[in-house]
């Protein structure tokens, strides 16, 4: 068997680290083919704290426009798939590489299999809405994260027999990390008590593009910061833009570059609130039971509102505050338990491949084993998944 996963940017390695892990386990035959867009340049370091070795290939597309992006990624690759002929091209998330290398292994009769299908955020101006409604729709196996993305499958007419709940590939990734994250102790190293800071990432284009949400967002961390220090690593996408609005915008706030994977997951498992519009400290935060704001209208992981400690708010300052102030003040007793998030999706996908295993939702495949366990519990009651008040 052959299998080739096609992958952009670190969020993708995160998910891709651990199925590459159980493929191995199976001597299966497995090229991780990069697009190389220039603003998803792993940073040095990266594949060492994922255990996983770099891509045996780089398409090298640079960044551009939407379109272009994808039809440059659709045209290397085309010639490296129709050399290869792999059983089964994997594809991960919902960026552009995913949509692209899911139409080419298509068009080449190649087998297609989407890791994280049938997530959705009903928001059709979102590019990547887009992306993930494409790929399920050409893709033959269909991994869902969680029962509400195996629902949107069904609602859209999806045969079951394509559909396979897995679980969730980055808390595979979290559960292996966890343990040498929390030994960095990043937090300490900056002088910081365990749950008594706050970590922002911001980068999304909603909110960071225009100068107007960018100021009032910033402005309203640096009110949050006059109560609780406020770790905010600057997404390369960001910090011009935050430049651009002067040094006394951001003050209190303590900025830095971004930092590896490990060590921020170091700093969220002991933060005392998330803010964020990043769709993995969506699942990440849950995970831990780290209270997250998502400053978002909407999510394509609502299973984190639902069943999770995250909490939709508008990029609004007196929203932001009020949100912050609740979170902080309200603890949940025990991290929630989502089912299937367990360490184990990535040997379900692998398991599926290899030996046509079927993972449907009315059965557990693995026996529940105890996942790592999280910096500290918390106390109180979940905000629940409204936006804003």
């Amino acid at each position: 068997m052959k299998i080739v996963s096609v992958v952009a940017g670190p969020p993708n390695f995160v998910k891709l680290a651990p199925v590459a892990r159980a493929l191995a386990a199976r001597d299966v035959e497995h090229c991780v083919i990069h697009t190389g867009r220039h603003d998803a340049v792993a940073p040095p370091g990266f594949f060492d704290e994922l255990a996983m070795l770099p891509p045996q290939a780089n398409l090298e597309v640079g960044s551009g426009p939407h379109g272009v992006q994808t039809g440059l990624i659709m045209q290397r690759l085309e010639p490296v798939l129709a050399e290869l002929r792999p059983d089964t091209v994997l594809v991960y998330g919902d960026v552009n590489a995913t949509v692209a290398a899911a139409l080419v292994a298509a068009k080449l009769g190649i087998g297609v299999g989407h890791v994280e299908a049938g997530l959705r955020s009903a928001d059709w101006m979102m590019p990547e809405e887009i992306n993930r409604a494409v790929t399920d729709r050409v893709a033959n196996l269909l991994f869902a994260p969680s029962r509400d993305a195996v629902a949107n499958l069904q609602n859209e007419g999806v045969a079951p027999d394509r559909i396979q709940f897995v679980g969730n590939v980055m808390i595979d990734t979290l559960c292996r990390t966890l343990p040498r994250a929390q030994e960095l102790d990043p937090a300490g190293r900056r002088g910081l008590a365990p749950g008594g800071y706050a970590v922002v990432t911001l980068r999304r284009p909603g909110n960071v593009d225009d100068p107007t949400t960018l100021r009032e967002l910033v402005a309203t961390l640096a009110d949050l910061a006059r109560t609780i220090p406020v770790v905010f690593p600057i997404h390369p996408w960001t910090r011009p833009r935050v430049e651009e609005l002067g040094s006394a915008t951001g003050e209190g706030l303590l900025l830095s570059e971004p930092i590896g994977y490990v060590e921020m997951l170091g700093l969220v498992a002991s933060a005392a609130l998330v803010v964020t519009d990043s769709g993995g400290l969506q699942e990440e935060t849950t995970y831990l039971g780290v209270p997250c704001l998502t400053v978002r209208p909407n999510t394509e992981r609502p299973v984190t509102c639902v069943h999770g400690t995250n909490r939709l708010v508008p990029a609004t300052r007196n929203t932001i505050l009020a949100a912050a102030r609740r979170a902080l003040s309200r603890r949940a007793l025990a991290r929630p338990i989502l089912e299937r998030w367990d360490g184990h999706a990535a040997e379900r996908i692998v398991e599926v491949l290899c030996d046509g295993a079927a993972f449907p939702t009315d059965a557990s495949p693995f026996p529940s084993r105890a996942p790592a366990e999280p910096a500290r519990r918390r106390g109180g009651a979940i905000p629940q998944p409204v936006l804003g008040d």
